[in-house]
């Protein structure tokens, strides 16, 4: 995972609009409509509501962080990174400065892949100097990812890029995800679980100055919102792992609705909140994120990952292509297989009722149904 600094910041005009003509074609109105976004910049500081003078240089570097377009811009920007990873036989994923090197080999032969992966951050080095940027290579990680047999296998504890030990981590933070080695998430739930009590403990010294309504938006906002970020990758997740997510959910709910520490809030959430348990807002996610692969509505690299059964010539008089399910890929494992994407999802998708997930239904219904298929799911003869 390289890591750069001041990335946005150090982003040059003049280079990018040459990229922005001759890599990707943009001319005319367009141009000029990027090129007024950038140029004419200044700077100011602003302390206790005085604002300094504006400083008489022009901007000549850096895109706004904070803005919409400037994300796009710096991927525009660094987009020959993808090329350099590819040349080197590597695999890449970019979210604006922030971008994952992987592979994938076998524990007894990773050796050519490691200078593989050597050699490519060090060219990666060697661009980002020519283009202004600055690869950081004290926050760089590197991680193994398998089986904890697989695990064992490994000999490779350093990798020396430009001069510069990285150890090889048993943790990796990406995209606020904490990723362990085995993929378990039993890290990344005891972090996100110790912050939400965290917030949760700070609202009650102001929950007796709260309606019930702003207690609920502050609790969305610091809580539940965090809960269903990236709680896809939850799903197959052994029971021990969800529930201190669950004792979070039921904690908000007692800061909602005034109850103790040991009252009972199952049926409360349920008849007066109505929220999801964890395990079932899960399965939400997953749908949800099927739902908008089958309607293109999201990366190719997922949306490849979905087949209809009514696509094969000799499954169109099957009951599942009648019932518009989806190929289920093969899988060998069923700690790890079971869990991937291109498994769960068309499992989750074929388990749904058909008025669920008829295809002429827009997201926002789509969205209805499945909460109340769901809801059913979690509480049913409860």
């Amino acid at each position: 995972m390289p890591d750069l600094s001041a990335a946005f910041d150090t982003v040059d005009h003049d280079i990018l609009n040459e990229r922005l003509q001759q890599s990707f074609g943009v001319q005319g109105l367009a141009l000029s409509w990027i090129e007024s976004f950038l140029c004419d910049r200044s700077q100011a500081v602003s302390i206790a509501g005085e604002l300094s003078s504006i400083v008489g240089l022009l901007l000549s570097c850096g895109v706004p962080q904070g803005s919409v377009l400037g994300p796009v811009l710096f991927l525009v920007y660094c987009a020959d990174v993808i090329s350099i990873a590819r040349r080197c036989g590597l695999e890449i994923h970019s979210y604006a400065d922030d971008s994952q090197l992987y592979f994938l080999a076998d524990p007894t032969a990773v050796d050519n892949k490691v200078k593989q992966l050597v050699a490519c951050i060090e060219e990666f080095s060697h661009w980002m100097s020519a283009n202004r940027l600055k690869l950081n290579t004290d926050k760089t990680q590197f991680i193994w990812l398998g089986t904890p047999h697989q695990l064992s296998k490994f000999v490779c504890n350093t990798n020396t890029v430009g001069g510069i030990e990285i150890q090889v981590s048993t943790k990796a933070i990406c995209l606020g995800v904490l990723l362990d080695s085995a993929l378990t998430f039993a890290s990344h739930v005891r972090r996100l679980s110790g912050r939400r009590f965290y917030h949760l403990r700070q609202m009650m010294i102001v929950r007796k100055s709260l309606t019930q309504e702003a207690a609920e938006t502050m609790v969305h906002a610091f809580v539940t919102s965090r809960i269903d970020y990236c709680n896809s990758i939850l799903y197959g997740a052994i029971a021990a792992h969800i529930r201190p997510l669950q004792n979070v959910l039921n904690a908000a709910a007692r800061l909602i609705l005034r109850k103790r520490k040991y009252d009972r809030i199952t049926a409360a959430i349920r008849d007066r909140l109505h929220w999801l348990p964890v395990q079932q807002r899960v399965e939400y996610k997953m749908c949800v994120l099927v739902y908008n692969c089958l309607h293109q509505a999201a990366p190719i690299y997922l949306s490849e990952l979905y087949i209809p059964v009514a696509t094969f010539a000799g499954r169109r008089h099957l009951r599942s292509a009648v019932k518009e399910c989806l190929v289920t890929s093969y899988c060998r494992t069923k700690n790890y297989g079971q869990r991937t994407f291109s498994y769960c999802g068309p499992a989750i998708w074929n388990s749904l009722p058909l008025i669920a997930r008829d295809s002429s239904l827009s997201l926002t219904q789509f969205c209805a149904r499945l909460k109340t298929e769901m809801f059913c799911r979690a509480y049913d003869g409860s």
